[in-house]
């Protein structure tokens, strides 16, 4: 079932991908809205304060990942894995869209606006000067995995490795135009943040690419994920990166597809694919913990998205959610057969969905989960601190 509705997928994707438009830099509304970016934010917190931050409280926000974080990387590329037609986009500041995955902003948007610092752009979407990236870039690209060859089927992509080479040519352009020292101390107080895994599930292990189910229980599976995260950080680390904010994987058992996959009747979450990701995120925790102690200055946090996302699935009423198992866009059962391809096939309202898509969140959830990286507003779900408590025991 699964091999056939795949085929069927990639036939209806590969049919309307001559219909995309042309890649294209960032649009202009968008670099028009990072100059008040900030002053709108106030509103979309009614929950917390938050007041424009001047000076910023890191100098660059650099983002690593995948379809979660992508914000138009992948806009540049041959692939299937696009979000650069309307309906995706509808809601965000310019009712455009930019390549997010959603259908307005993203976490790292959020988290941007309380750091002071504007939506950071694409890596790909730059012109190659220093200016476009001394407050930071993102590298992030949909169908990318901790494996290289995770989400090939898709298409190009810009793989965990990659994307770690992508910046380091970044150090390379701030020191040649910065000089050693002003460039090492940019790194060095910069905020970067990692969301990269779940690919490696859903185009992989779980799809036994290349047998690896009979090779790698999960447990061994995830082992390796976390200690090439691991290795990656080690190698940032080396390069003066200080603080980092890895994200954990979202309960995928509960998303739109594997509903429809699994024929669950009443929405109940697949408990054998949330059991892997639970397990994935405790191996990431505590390798992640142990790296910490072992790395002199180094200020890394773990949040768990899953446990964030848990607690909305359970206590959605509190949130103002009440669709939890239909995503807002697609088609079929739990509208998770077929992908979010045209506006005709979107809910009219996204804010009462916890899922837009197939496998991404609304906007309204990407807020929550961001106001909890941040301070733990609504569950705690970073350790062994949330990111407001990590840059301000920093800067005592």
């Amino acid at each position: 079932m699964l091999i056939n509705s795949a085929i069927f997928l990639h036939c209806i994707l590969i049919s309307t991908m001559f219909l995309q438009p042309k890649a294209r830099k960032q649009p202009q509304e968008l670099d028009d809205l990072f100059s008040d970016s900030i002053a709108k934010a106030a509103p979309l917190f009614p929950q917390s304060s938050v007041s424009p931050l001047f000076p910023p409280l890191v100098p660059a926000f650099f983002i690593i990942g995948d379809s979660s974080v992508d914000c138009g990387n992948n806009n540049f590329l041959g692939t299937l894995a696009r979000a650069d037609r309307l309906p995706y986009g509808r809601d965000f500041d310019t009712h455009q869209p930019t390549g997010r995955f959603c259908n307005g902003r993203i976490p790292v948007d959020y988290l941007a606006l309380r750091l002071g610092l504007p939506f950071v752009p694409s890596y790909l979407g730059q012109s190659g000067m220093v200016e476009d990236v001394i407050r930071g870039v993102n590298y992030a690209s949909a169908g990318a995995g901790i494996i290289f060859s995770s989400g090939s089927e898709l298409g190009q992509h810009i793989s965990f490795t990659q994307q770690i080479e992508q910046v380091t040519d970044t150090f390379q352009q701030f020191i040649l135009s910065l000089g050693e020292a002003a460039a090492n101390d940019l790194i060095s107080n910069s905020l970067f943040y990692i969301s990269i895994g779940i690919n490696d599930y859903i185009h992989y292990y779980l799809l036994n690419m290349s047998n690896v189910q009979n090779l790698y229980l999960p447990w061994n599976f995830n082992q390796f994920l976390a200690t090439t995260v691991k290795q990656e950080i080690m190698n940032l680390y080396n390069a003066n990166v200080r603080k980092v904010v890895v994200m954990g994987l979202a309960p995928i058992g509960c998303a739109p597809y594997y509903l429809w996959l699994y024929g669950s009747q009443n929405g109940e979450c697949v408990k054998e694919i949330n059991d892997m990701i639970m397990e994935f995120n405790f191996v990431m925790r505590y390798t992640l913990e142990e790296l910490g102690e072992d790395l002199p200055d180094a200020n890394i946090i773990f949040c768990d998205v899953f446990q964030g996302s848990m607690d909305i699935l359970k206590n959605y009423k509190s949130y103002g959610f009440n669709v939890t198992a239909e995503a807002c866009c697609g088609l079929g059962r739990y509208r998770g057969w077929i992908i979010c391809l045209s506006p005709e096939m979107a809910c009219s309202n996204a804010s009462n969905h916890i899922w837009w898509d197939q496998f991404h969140p609304t906007d309204a959830v990407n807020a929550i989960l961001a106001d909890n990286v941040w301070s733990s507003l609504h569950t705690e779900m970073c350790y062994p601190s949330n990111l407001q408590e990590m840059l301000a025991a920093k800067a005592r």
